[in-house]
């Protein structure tokens, strides 16, 4: 197939905008948004962040099928994308507009409700998203390229909600600032919809193959799809650290670097390193391979988020120093499985004769939701193992146990869990079923 045209690719890549604004303000703000603004305990906000995640782990594979049967009816999964886009921005909005029940159990149900319902939005988004790679090209390069594209304007995608949303909340503070907060990005989500829906109206189709018959057919399919359960873990597993680290940002800002407007500085000393290294990446993985250079990521993330335990005794640029090497990282660990992930898709086709690109997207998305789920409930669980005080205006005093719980949370956890990466990927086979282009290396 020939390389995909600089329009297709640009129009593909805009839904990142989607998926950076929803995949990122809750993960950064929902805990902090329980905590202070509506004094939910540490813990049980953990869990309320956790339950409609959860849901989407059992809900996407579903999602999945239904964008597979689109495929196969109408030869397209855009109206998907249309229609779960439009809903995720609306419902977005409604999760931080805190109606003020006035109790503290009202108050986290209907944000439970309003983040359950924007989560299945969601999940009819992002399945078709990430399926969608694995269609409109066959080259093994290309994905590369195109997933390059995708990840670097998620980068700016990431770089404008986390840097935007926390300004708001803090510019404007308490719940007004939540309410705009939440009605920006909403607009965010909106337009990268839209420009998504836009933008791949000329981007080609591959083939239309005949769904999967039935679970048992699917489930037999993922026994014998050992690359693709390996890719799988370790994805899950770094999901979890990067949603550890990001419940983390705010939290970190006030208490252990000592400003909360600090917390823009530190998305733009991660994210900006990330965007910068999205062009690099995809040629480390064109000259050593795409599992050498995720390796080498997950190592200059994992480095950079263990350097961050010495915050409290470093100088600041210092310290941002190691947020801009885990960030370097963070590009890689983004890039190289959604370049690999397609190319495992079709061998499993070839070999099936069957769509799995809508199924497969769904599982996968459904690893990575219950991932950036857990994050924020581990990181509650260590705050209230530290004895965090919640609060309804963000004013209580913290005890040193509190502020190490902190420490831990942002920095060690999230490096360890990256770094696990690496020994899952040396015992997998991720790319042993793709073919890769000619001239290509491959691990």
């Amino acid at each position: 197939m020939a390389a995909l045209s600089a329009p297709t690719r640009f129009g593909y890549s805009l839904g990142s905008f989607t998926t950076g604004a929803f995949g990122t303000v809750p993960g950064l703000l929902l805990l902090p948004y329980l905590t202070d603004t509506m004094a939910v305990p540490g813990a049980v906000a953990g869990v309320i962040v956790l339950v409609p995640k959860a849901w989407d782990v059992v809900f996407n594979p579903f999602a999945g099928r239904l964008s597979d049967a689109s495929l196969q009816r109408r030869g397209s999964r855009r109206a998907f994308l249309l229609g779960g886009g439009l809903g995720v921005a609306v419902l977005f909005a409604a999760i931080f507009a805190h109606p003020g029940f006035g109790k503290v159990a009202l108050d986290a149900a209907y944000v439970v409700l309003a983040f359950l319902l924007c989560a299945t939005a969601f999940a009819f988004f992002q399945v078709p998203y990430n399926a969608l790679p694995a269609e409109i090209t066959d080259s093994y390069d290309e994905r590369t390229k195109l997933t390059s594209w995708r990840i670097g304007l998620l980068a700016v995608a990431i770089l404008i909600s986390g840097g935007v949303a926390p300004a708001i909340t803090t510019g404007i503070g308490g719940v007004a600032g939540y309410r705009l907060m939440g009605i920006a990005m909403g607009l965010v989500i909106l337009l990268g919809t839209i420009g998504v829906y836009l933008g791949t109206r000329g981007a080609p189709v591959g083939s239309r193959r005949p769904t999967t018959a039935g679970w048992r057919d699917l489930l037999a399919t993922m026994r014998e799809w050992r690359s693709f359960r390996w890719l799988l873990g370790v994805y899950f597993v770094q999901s979890l650290g990067l949603g550890t680290l990001l419940a983390g940002v705010s939290y970190a800002a006030r208490y252990v670097f000592g400003d909360a407007g600090l917390q823009t500085g530190l998305f733009v000393g991660f994210v900006g390193p990330a965007l910068v290294m999205m062009p690099v990446w995809p040629r480390i993985g064109a000259r050593w391979g795409k599992l050498w250079g995720f390796r080498a990521a997950c190592i200059a993330f994992g480095v950079g988020s263990l350097g961050l335990l010495a915050t409290r005794v470093l100088p600041l640029p210092v310290a941002f120093c190691f947020v801009a090497l885990a960030g370097v990282g963070y590009a890689g660990i983004q890039v190289f499985p959604l370049a690999i992930l397609p190319d495992l898709i079709s061998a499993e086709e070839e070999r099936t004769g069957a769509t799995r690109a809508g199924v497969t997207a769904g599982v996968w998305t459904a690893s990575e939701t219950l991932g950036l789920a857990l994050g924020p409930g581990l990181f509650g669980l260590v705050l209230s193992a530290g004895g965090y005080v919640s609060s309804v205006d963000s004013s209580a005093a913290q005890p040193g146990s509190a502020v190490t719980a902190i420490l831990i949370g942002f920095s060690l956890l999230p490096g360890i869990l990256v770094l696990l990466g690496i020994p899952l990927l040396r015992r997998s086979v991720l790319e042993k079923n793709a073919v890769p282009a000619e001239g290509a290396r491959s691990d």
